[in-house]
């Protein structure tokens, strides 16, 4: 064991919640603990997220659970936690009076998911940057935009809220993510954001760098700059944006142009990504065999809030995540505290797993199923916690039900005598980690009190939560636990639809969650070029188009695919009925597969 690793066990193990204590306090104390005001929301790649990881394996080593990671009880990966601008950011103009630089203090600021580098071109007004057949509107219809800077308008049209209700709700086609995409793979270098004139904003603010959620490269430059700056290039070239923008509004048509042949740019854009080490923490109860029951929660919260906070004016303060996820964290540590005091012989052993990096997308639990540290043909089952803490009459979720034969009727027959009315779902997919081991075929069940009106906010306190509630859903796991390790026969797992009118918590995308019927379960863990499928619906559209679990798709109907924001929104854009071509690579070997998108179900 090293020196750190040493010390942080030291420092856990001197906080050790009595054993003395009831469950339900004990429980009650560890949630304290966990989303206390000095633990700043345990944010990947923080101190406060360490010294979690060393209170949880404290736990188990004052338990007597043997380590079980890489490191003693810790299984190190690096995640990609957020991005600062870099010292090189200018902006260059080039044209008939000379040559002019313009800092990022005047006037403009790179997006957070910008691409880092250099690009020059000429410049093209591109409207707000959509195309939306829905509306018969596109501000790229004969527009060559092909190695240029395209500059769009934030928002959209306002014709597109004409119908009743629509008011004040922006399209898809208003996302920043969506105008990149559409700008890029139409062949533009780069793209400058501009407010325009929006009655209801005020000031012309630009965005605050960091503050916007998307993917680490959006795969172009992106900037955005303020309208006084914009509004100076536009009128060497005769135009205006303010009358651009209201001949949009009123005419319902696009006003997209080029700028004088004799001004061009160069935009210089440096956006350093922040990398950290987080931690799986890992802990083993051994069995009389080699097989094994995992049981897990993720640790990992917001911080201080970031753009997953559904409370954008509180960014900088403490995200507490006393239910998400300190609540299943305490569940976790109390089914340890049972297994290590129970002496019984067991068939199979007790995997027990904090992850790290759930809330930037199931990291750390699609790292360990990528680098088992135990055989993962092993694993029987997994059993996941994710917010168990907020019961209210008794109701809570149970999803996963169908990925095995026989689950709904163990669940609901060890459920009987518990204080709790079930809703239950087949689903292996959600939002959470158990996703990751259904997509290896391990059978899952995953443990779910609801959402609340405080969730992903700085308001969702220890003090909300129902210890003695989720200590009946804890009481569950560990005797759902004990009948899987003992069972003579493992479960056999099984493809489970979901039930969409279930009140479980969101199932994974199928496909992007929006548009037409795809059929794909989307792997989390990040690869160089394009999006991984984790696993494929059964007879689906992409089932039936040959497409199968670890593809990875790098093209949908002509548009590249870089990552799963390119999916969504090419999905998004696609119709019910129409045939795509899907580009993917299959064990290295690219292949191409025909699907006929459905009604989505």
């Amino acid at each position: 064991m090293n020196t750190r690793c040493r010390a942080l066990l030291l420092a856990a193990l001197s906080a050790c919640v009595s054993l003395a204590a009831t469950p339900a306090e004990r429980y009650r104390d560890d949630v304290k603990l966990l989303a206390a005001d000095e633990m700043k929301g345990r944010g990947a790649g923080s101190p406060e997220l360490e010294r979690a990881a060393g209170y949880i394996a404290g736990q188990f080593a004052a338990l007597g659970v043997q380590p079980a990671g890489v490191n003693e009880y810790f299984q190190p990966f690096t995640v990609t936690t957020g991005a600062e601008m870099g010292p090189h950011n200018t902006i260059t103009i080039e044209n008939n009076a000379g040559t002019e630089t313009i800092p990022p203090s005047d006037g403009w600021t790179p997006v957070n998911f910008s691409r880092s580098g250099e690009v020059s071109g000429p410049v093209v007004f591109a409207g707000y940057g959509i195309s939306a057949s829905e509306f018969s509107y596109d501000d790229y219809f004969h527009l060559d935009v092909k190695d240029k800077i395209v500059v769009v308008l934030r928002y959209e049209p306002d014709f597109f809220h004409e119908e009743p209700g629509a008011k004040g709700r922006f399209t898809h086609h208003a996302n920043l993510i969506a105008k990149a995409i559409n700008a890029r793979n139409r062949g533009a270098k780069a793209v400058i954001l501009v407010n325009g004139e929006r009655p209801d904003e005020g000031e012309d603010q630009l965005i605050k760098f960091g503050s916007l959620s998307g993917p680490d490269d959006a795969g172009i430059v992106m900037i955005q700059a303020k309208n006084d700056l914009v509004e100076k290039w536009f009128r060497r070239s005769g135009k205006s944006l303010r009358l651009l923008q209201r001949d949009i509004n009123l005419s319902k048509e696009p006003q997209s142009f080029t700028l004088s042949d004799n001004f061009t740019l160069t935009l210089s854009v440096d956006v350093e990504r922040k990398q950290a080490e987080v931690r799986n923490v890992v802990g083993y109860i051994p069995g009389t065999t080699d097989e094994y029951v995992v049981v897990g929660a993720h640790y990992d919260h917001l911080g201080l809030g970031d753009e997953s906070s559904l409370a954008p004016d509180k960014i900088g303060e403490v995200h507490h995540g006393a239910d998400d996820n300190a609540s299943g964290t305490a569940g976790l540590l109390e089914i340890a505290r049972r297994f290590a005091e129970d002496k019984s012989e067991y068939r199979r052993g007790l995997l027990l797993m904090a992850f790290a990096g759930e809330e930037i997308g199931l990291l750390g639990s699609a790292h360990w199923v990528e680098h088992p540290t135990k055989p993962l043909d092993k694993a029987v089952a997994m059993l996941n916690m994710d917010m168990i803490g907020r019961i209210s009459k008794g109701k809570a979720y149970v999803g996963g039900v169908g990925t095995a034969e026989g689950f709904d009727h163990l669940v609901k027959g060890l459920a009987h005598h518990r204080k709790l009315e079930l809703d239950f779902s087949n689903s292996g997919y959600a939002a959470s980690d158990h996703t990751s081991f259904t997509g290896k075929r391990i059978p899952v069940l995953f443990f779910f009190s609801g959402l609340h009106g405080d969730y992903h906010k700085p308001s969702d306190t220890w003090d909300k939560i129902n210890a003695e509630g989720a200590m009946e859903i804890v009481g569950l796991v560990g005797d759902l636990t004990a009948e899987l390790r003992g069972a003579d026969d493992r479960p056999k797992f099984t493809k489970a639809e979901p039930d969409p009118h279930s009140g479980a918590a969101p199932s994974g995308s199928g496909g992007g969650g929006y548009g037409p019927y795809f059929g794909s379960i989307p792997d989390f863990a990040e690869v160089p070029n394009g999006v991984r499928f984790a696993d494929i619906r059964p007879d689906s559209p992409a089932d039936k188009g040959g497409l199968k679990a670890g593809d990875i798709m790098t093209g949908f109907d002509g548009k590249p695919i870089q990552n799963l924001y390119d999916f969504t929104y090419a999905l998004r854009d696609a119709k019910v009925g129409q045939t795509v071509v899907v580009t993917y690579t299959r064990d290295g070997n690219p292949g191409e597969a025909t699907v006929t998108l459905e009604q989505r179900r």
